[in-house]
């Protein structure tokens, strides 16, 4: 392979087409030595799984539906997260499926910032990333940003450049101002109104039905997007809570602006001091949509009830 990182799309238009897709490309890495990972949607990790056969177990094997539910997530918490375990300079393969005809419109922008983000996290490192997509139960919308989120698109059994390639151009496609929601509470923050901020938060979503665990997650969300504001957003902010579509939703929005389109995507070192609110915040919401610009960055979290 001339290229360090390897990125290709892969169109599959049947299970026989999947397969063809999947199975040789795992063998291959097996036969190579190097480590492997595959996270796709339940239904077609079972037919990967199947297909391996015995040598099934080699192979780190993960349901994306979960592991991916949110976007965010899956460069930390499962490309990297492989990734960087492995030995150094070794090559390693995965295959990632994180968009699938069950994403919801509200997910899609995120799922399709992430494939583009990807090219920025492992360039230049010896990774091969295979991204699956279904061209009979996706639109062509979606086909055809993955043309520009990956240099070449493998369709039919052929491996072709894309002439569409152009991974910054979605990141910035994507940045799309968040829908207004009018009925939501809204608490403007500041540094001495921390705590009351946190408080605030988790009482509305308890009252919306979130609890144990999420409602957690929701406070620890919370208290990091708003000290993040203070420290680095301007020193102030606005935090909202609501409910929607079995999810309780919070937002916090501050005058500061987010130039490092990984953040919240790259594995804390271990002795890396701070820097992990946004990190924290991808790994425990269900979903996390940003918005930056001139006026401001806003972060949306969802947490299903």
């Amino acid at each position: 392979m001339s290229a360090p990182f390897v990125h290709p799309a892969l169109f599959y238009a049947d299970e026989q087409e999947y397969l063809d897709g999947t199975v040789p490309f795992i063998r291959e890495g097996l036969a190579a030595g190097e480590p492997v990972a595959v996270a796709v949607p339940g239904k077609n990790l079972a037919l990967i799984r199947d297909g391996l056969g015995d040598i099934a177990d080699a192979v780190r094997l993960l349901d994306m539906r979960e592991a991916g539910r949110n976007p965010g997530r899956i460069i930390p918490g499962v490309l990297r997260a492989f990734a960087d375990a492995q030995p150094p300079h070794r090559r390693v393969r995965i295959i990632g499926e994180p968009i699938w005809a069950g994403r919801t419109p509200t997910e899609y922008p995120a799922c399709a910032q992430h494939e583009a983000l990807i090219n920025a996290a492992f360039a230049g490192r010896p990774v091969t990333i295979l991204c699956p997509y279904d061209v009979q139960a996706l639109d062509e919308r979606v086909l055809t940003d993955a043309r520009a989120t990956h240099p070449t698109v493998i369709a039919s059994g052929r491996e072709q450049d894309s002439s569409a390639y152009d991974w910054e151009g979605v990141v910035n496609r994507y940045n799309q101002p968040l829908p207004a929601v009018p009925d939501a509470l809204s608490f403007a923050f500041a540094a001495e109104t921390l705590p009351t901020a946190r408080h605030t938060a988790t009482r509305e979503a308890a009252r919306f039905g979130l609890a144990g665990t999420r409602l957690e997650d929701l406070a620890l969300v919370t208290a990091e997007l708003t000290t993040n504001s203070v420290v680095h957003g301007g020193g102030s902010g606005v935090l909202r809570v609501w409910a929607e579509h079995g999810y309780v939703v919070c937002e916090v929005h501050d005058t500061g602006r987010l130039t490092d389109p990984l953040a919240g995507r790259r594995p804390a070192a271990r002795d890396q001091r701070g820097g992990r609110g946004l990190l924290l915040v991808n790994l425990v919401a269900d979903l996390v949509r940003v918005h930056t610009g001139e006026e401001g960055t806003t972060v949306r979290c969802w947490f299903a009830r």
